[in-house]
């Protein structure tokens, strides 16, 4: 496997349908990782410009919610909780104990979870969205195909706000 030089998966330039979306999901998931990495606490939790309350922990937690909504509710139709209770499920929301590394452990957890899900599934197979969500849509059922597209599509618009937080933070950027 070719990586960037900071460890990332390179999606490979020849590759058929399913391994294409796969690796450039991948991609965005390590670009969120690299984001956090050799950060403390409470800089995670700082945020960037007012009015903004987003902060890197809490983007992380986003994307948990947003793994196990995606995989584990819309495609497996599983009925599972939040990710973090004290949240709305969109994960934003900081408990004051929960740490940087737990909430990338219950993330990873999350990932692990969605590649297991779909392992052996058709880029055909569909799941069923709820109503509300059907409605924004224009219909209730959606392919795996479709929820990669979107997954890679939702990372790569928070990896542009991870990127400017991070900046905001201690002047890292790229990646």
């Amino acid at each position: 496997m070719v990586t960037t030089p900071d460890g990332r998966p390179v999606p490979p330039p020849q590759a058929d349908e399913r391994t294409t979306l796969e690796a450039w999901l991948d991609f965005h998931r390590a670009t969120l990782a690299l984001k956090c990495t050799g950060l403390d606490d409470r800089q995670s939790r700082l945020a960037s410009v007012a009015p903004s309350s987003m902060t890197l922990l809490g983007l992380v937690q986003h994307m948990a919610e947003v793994e196990r909504n995606w995989f584990q509710r819309v495609f497996a139709g599983d009925d599972v909780p939040v990710v973090f209770e004290e949240d709305k499920g969109d994960g934003f929301a900081l408990a004051p104990d929960r740490s940087l590394d737990e909430v990338l452990a219950a993330w990873q957890e999350e990932v692990a979870r969605s590649r297991a899900l779909t392992a052996d599934s058709s880029l055909d197979d569909a799941g069923q969205l709820s109503e509300q969500e059907a409605g924004h849509v224009g219909g209730k059922d959606v392919s795996l195909r479709w929820i990669l597209v979107h997954m890679i599509e939702e990372y790569a618009r928070h990896n542009g706000h991870a990127d400017l937080l991070r900046e905001s933070i201690d002047g890292v950027t790229g990646a």
